[in-house]
C-alpha cells in the first residue's frame, strides 16, 4: 500500500531480458534504499514492484508482460527516471489517498499549460470505461502521485500541479503525448461499481 506522495525519482541503469519476463535495474540514493529487503515493494511511476535483488544502492525488480501492457514502463528507457514511492507502514502519515499500486489504465498528455497562473496538465484516458471513476474534486494516481481533479471534459481531465511536486517528480519534464499511469482511487470504485450492479439487480 501507497500514499501517493512520490518521495523522489530514480534512474533505470538496465533491463535484462529473461525468458518470461524482464528485470529492471534501477539506482538510488543509499538513504532511499535504507533497511530494504527482498520481497518489499516499491511503487514506480504508481506501479508496484517487488524487489528481486539488492546490490548496494542498485536495486531490481522483475516485470511480467501483464505489468507492461498496462502501464508506460514498457516505454522506459535506459537512461530515464521515475517517480519512486516505498511501501507505507503503520503509523505512517498518509499525506495523499490509499494507493494499491495496481494500474489500471494509461492516460495521453494532451495540453501541458505553464504560465504565471497555473501548472496544469490536462489528459485523455485511454480506457473510456475508466471515465465513470472519474469525479469533480475526486482523488487521482498518476505516474505514483496523488492528484485532484481539476476539471472534467469527456474522456479528458484536468490536474493542477504545485511546486513541490514539480521538484519531488519527472512530471515537470512530461510533454504532450507522453503517457502517464493511471490508478484510480479503491473506495471510489468500489461505491460506483456497487451501486452499478444494484442498478442493473433491480433493473433501476
Amino acid at each position: 500500500m501507497f500514499s501517493g506522495i512520490v518521495q523522489g525519482y530514480t534512474q533505470l541503469v538496465n533491463i535484462k531480458k529473461k525468458n518470461k519476463y524482464l528485470t529492471y535495474v534501477f539506482k538510488f540514493k543509499e538513504d532511499q534504499v535504507k533497511n530494504l529487503n527482498l520481497g518489499n515493494s516499491i511503487s514506480h511511476n504508481g506501479c508496484c514492484l517487488t524487489v528481486s535483488n539488492i546490490n548496494k544502492n542498485f536495486i531490481s525488480f522483475d516485470i511480467i508482460s501483464e505489468t507492461l501492457n498496462f502501464t508506460n514502463l514498457k516505454f522506459l528507457k535506459i537512461g530515464e527516471y521515475t517517480n519512486f514511492e516505498r511501501a507505507s507502514k503503520f503509523n505512517d502519515e498518509i499525506g495523499g489517498h490509499i494507493v494499491s499500486g495496481h494500474i489500471m489504465t494509461m492516460v495521453k498528455i494532451k495540453k501541458v499549460i505553464n504560465d504565471e497562473k497555473e501548472y496544469a496538465i490536462w489528459v485523455t484516458v485511454l480506457n473510456s470505461k475508466v471515465m465513470q471513476f472519474i469525479l469533480h474534486k475526486g482523488f487521482i494516481c498518476l505516474d505514483g502521485m496523488s492528484l485532484t481533479i481539476a476539471k472534467i471534459k469527456k474522456n479528458d481531465f484536468c490536474v493542477h500541479i504545485i511546486p513541490e511536486t514539480l521538484r519531488l517528480t519527472t512530471i515537470g519534464s512530461k510533454k504532450k503525448d507522453d503517457f502517464l499511469n493511471l490508478e484510480v482511487d479503491y473506495f471510489t470504485q468500489i461505491v460506483i461499481t456497487t451501486i452499478s450492479r444494484f442498478k442493473k439487480q433491480k433493473n433501476l
